[in-house]
């Protein structure tokens, strides 16, 4: 990776590094490339990461019972959610990968995206501290702290942008699949999410159609939210 790229990805990042620019690269690069890889520095950003959001939704619902903040912490470091925050951050193109994968293709799966997520979480702390690390975690899950509520957790995406709207005293989305591809038994469902009477538009993919509803309905929460 030459320096333009890894000035690229700092950049999308929000962070630059001071002292260990090679440990960026380490957090990019799949055990698949070889021995020295992202491994250790997963494990380390895995534990930061639960720290970190522990003590923010702490601090952000002071009334939260035990149960339901170990289940709104979950709800925000699952893997599904890392992977996305991982697709926002773009991170697929800077993976350093061994044939093998990148052959399958498989470089934009949800379990290696979200690791990379965790391992820059843990390089960010090895090069400057605990504030950065914390300030990079509270930034990009800004949107999703936003539209965390205890009371919440269980409900869906699309439950959630259908309550909201009906409390905006707005015309509740309209969902519309726009592409079913691939193999009958590895399907991908693309759909649009219409709301403000189809003024905006939201996109979303999945694996079935009811996943690819979730994802658009999740990306028009984040976008009027607030």
């Amino acid at each position: 990776m030459n320096k333009e790229h890894l000035q690229r990805l700092q950049k999308s990042l929000g962070y630059y590094f001071n002292s260990r620019p090679e440990f960026l690269i380490r957090a990019l690069t799949h055990r698949s490339h070889g021995p020295d890889n992202y491994e250790r520095l997963e494990f380390l950003g895995d534990s930061l990461l639960g720290f970190i959001i522990a003590d923010i939704i702490c601090e952000r619902f002071p009334n939260a019972d035990e149960g339901q903040l170990t289940r709104l912490r979950a709800s925000l470091v699952r893997q599904v959610t890392l992977a996305e925050l991982g697709r926002e951050l773009d991170l697929g193109r800077y993976l350093i990968l061994g044939p093998g994968v990148l052959k399958s293709g498989d470089q934009a799966r949800d379990s290696i995206l979200s690791d990379v997520i965790e391992a820059i979480i843990g390089v960010i702390y090895l090069d400057g501290g605990i504030n950065p690390c914390r300030q990079f975690i509270t930034r990009i899950f800004a949107s999703r702290l936003a539209l965390c509520e205890p009371d919440n957790i269980f409900k869906d995406p699309k439950t959630r942008l259908q309550e909201l709207l009906q409390q905006r005293s707005q015309k509740l989305p309209e969902y519309t699949i726009l592409d079913v591809s691939g193999p009958p038994h590895k399907q991908s469902f693309k759909v649009q999410c219409l709301i403000a009477d189809g003024k905006q538009v939201f996109r979303g993919q999945g694996a079935s159609r009811r996943k690819a509803e979730q994802d658009s309905a999740e990306k028009a929460l984040q976008a009027i939210s607030g």
